[in-house]
């Protein structure tokens, strides 16, 4: 179910997005947390939003954080905590600006932090014009 959603949400999305930004799913993504000299740190949402001009540089392997505008997780049971919690703080501290997590347990619903100042839980269907104007139905993920 995990994976359905992640593609049913990616389907979605991807018609939505402005010409100028793509869905990629499964990409790591280099939070740059680490000083130079040091080994990286690097997580895998299950979707992000990017650049197609941070794609075009060769970036297929691995996007950097500042190159990113949204990044999704969905939930699965054994990574409730980790998602809500964990990735949350650090996908913050990498400057990523909008983390949208994805609980696929009914309800659906779709919690997004924005400048992770505070996060909105919505149920049935989540609109928004921040970062880009996008309409998804969280029940239909499941289908």
């Amino acid at each position: 179910m995990h994976n359905r959603a992640a593609f049913q949400l990616a389907g979605q999305l991807d018609p939505q997005l402005p010409p100028e930004l793509r869905v990629i799913p499964g990409i790591d993504v280099d939070l740059q947390l680490a000083p130079p000299d040091r080994p990286g740190f690097s997580r895998r949402p299950d979707l992000s939003v990017s650049s197609k001009a941070a794609l075009a540089r060769g970036d297929e392997e691995m996007l950097r954080a500042g190159q990113v505008a949204v990044v999704v997780e969905v939930v699965s049971p054994a990574s409730k905590r980790t998602d809500y919690r964990v990735k949350r703080d650090e996908y913050a501290d990498a400057g990523i600006p909008h983390y949208w997590i994805v609980d696929i347990t009914g309800p659906v619903s779709l919690t997004a932090c924005d400048g992770y100042r505070g996060a909105t839980t919505v149920t049935g269907t989540f609109a928004t014009d921040v970062p880009f104007p996008v309409k998804i139905d969280l029940d239909a993920l499941l289908d």
